[in-house]
């Protein structure tokens, strides 16, 4: 812990390894950037290696591995093992694409602790049709399988909006099939890819209220057997945001694949020098760099933030949020409803409670596709 002008900075618990933004599925719901990155700029095995030594020299316990689609990285397997060297807790987020026996044992081999996998629904056909990839959705299954045979804890997650939301019960019994650990069913947030077909993907009021309400009619039914379901509200039909990362660089590091130090996931949307760790030790970046210091505290805020009795509660909202819907990172997220600008949530709410969802599904289908045409 130490400090940083009048405010108090303890050190990130939780660092991401973006280990690449390449992926073999193509949804309409993925948060990867729209000006996705060169392949020939991802940082090297070793100097990953340098970025884990000075994650846990700066304090971090916890290291996500995603992408894009890690499994892509052929080094994955050497970054687990450095990582388990060092003491992290590490944890796979995976498609299951490109997944075999092979490469399970050389990660559990390798010290591997935790594989999170996505679906994308219990059907295989539409399954399919949202990941953009043919008989993906047979290999997530016996990939799942094969991972809960060699003894990982296991998290599945299924993003849900409109594509798959009416269809909640047969993805909770195909969790309870495969006897999933934790399974989070997580409505989209809108970013990247999501925020372009959000139209088509914000489910309404009314399918959110249902869903919840057979998700929690399971759980009574459980009593503490099988899997733990997890059931989380998209904020946009919320009157208060999330507090994003439980505030900005308060316990969390991204590393993107190019080497980007970022506060959040999307943070690299933002108009800030984001510093790269090719040039920054994390110690620096963490402490010291602009990026991560502009929305530390509450010193940055505008009103109505600033004279807000909840402010410590949520930190704001979003910054990225409140970039993409009003222009302003500063501003308060809009998804608030104390906000000026909480009329554009309210207006893509209103249009989601309107929307025929067989027609909302067939156009998101189509979206899904469309955008196999442009995203590399």
């Amino acid at each position: 812990m130490t400090k940083n002008g009048s405010r108090t900075v303890n050190p990130p618990l939780w660092l991401l390894a973006e280990l690449t933004y390449r992926c073999p599925l193509h949804c309409a719901y993925c948060s990867n950037p729209l000006n996705l990155g060169d392949a020939a700029d991802e940082l090297s095995t070793e100097e990953w290696y340098r970025v884990l030594d000075q994650g846990r020299e700066l304090g971090a316990v916890q290291l996500g591995f995603s992408g894009g689609e890690p499994l892509l990285r052929k080094d994955l397997e050497l970054l687990v093992a450095h990582a388990h060297q060092l003491g992290y807790y590490t944890n796979l987020i995976t498609s299951a694409v490109g997944l075999n026996e092979k490469r399970i044992e050389a990660l559990k081999i390798a010290g591997l602790d935790h594989i999170q996998i996505s679906f994308q629904s219990a059907d295989p056909d539409l399954s399919d049709a949202i990941a953009g990839k043919r008989h993906a959705f047979a290999h997530k299954k016996a990939m799942f399988n094969s991972v809960k045979a060699h003894g990982f804890p296991m998290v599945m997650n299924v993003v849900i909006t409109r594509q798959n939301i009416e269809s909640i019960e047969a993805i909770m019994a195909l969790a309870i099939e495969l006897n999933a650990d934790f399974v989070e069913l997580a409505t989209s947030q809108y970013y990247g890819w999501a925020l372009h077909n959000r139209d088509a993907l914000l489910p309404s009021r009314t399918q959110i209220e249902e869903a919840e309400a057979k998700v929690n009619a399971l759980r009574d039914t459980q009593q503490g057997v099988g899997p733990k379901f997890i059931f989380v509200t998209p904020d946009y039909h919320e009157s208060r945001p999330k507090p994003c990362m439980s505030g900005w660089g308060n316990i969390f590091m991204n590393i993107a694949p190019d080497g980007l130090a970022l506060p959040c996931h999307s943070a690299a949307m933002l108009d800030l020098p984001h510093p790269n760790v090719k040039d920054h030790s994390l110690s620096h970046i963490w402490h010291d760099s602009e990026s991560f210091n502009h929305f530390r505290g509450f010193d940055w805020m505008q009103e109505p933030c600033r004279s807000c009795n909840e402010k410590e509660k949520d930190f704001g909202g979003c910054r990225c949020q409140a970039m993409l819907l009003t222009g302003d990172p500063a501003k308060a997220d809009p998804v608030c409803s104390k906000s000026p600008d909480h009329h554009v949530i309210e207006e893509a709410v209103a249009k989601a409670n309107q929307g025929c969802h067989s027609t909302a599904l067939a156009r998101t289908i189509k979206n899904s596709q469309l955008i196999l045409s442009v995203k590399p």
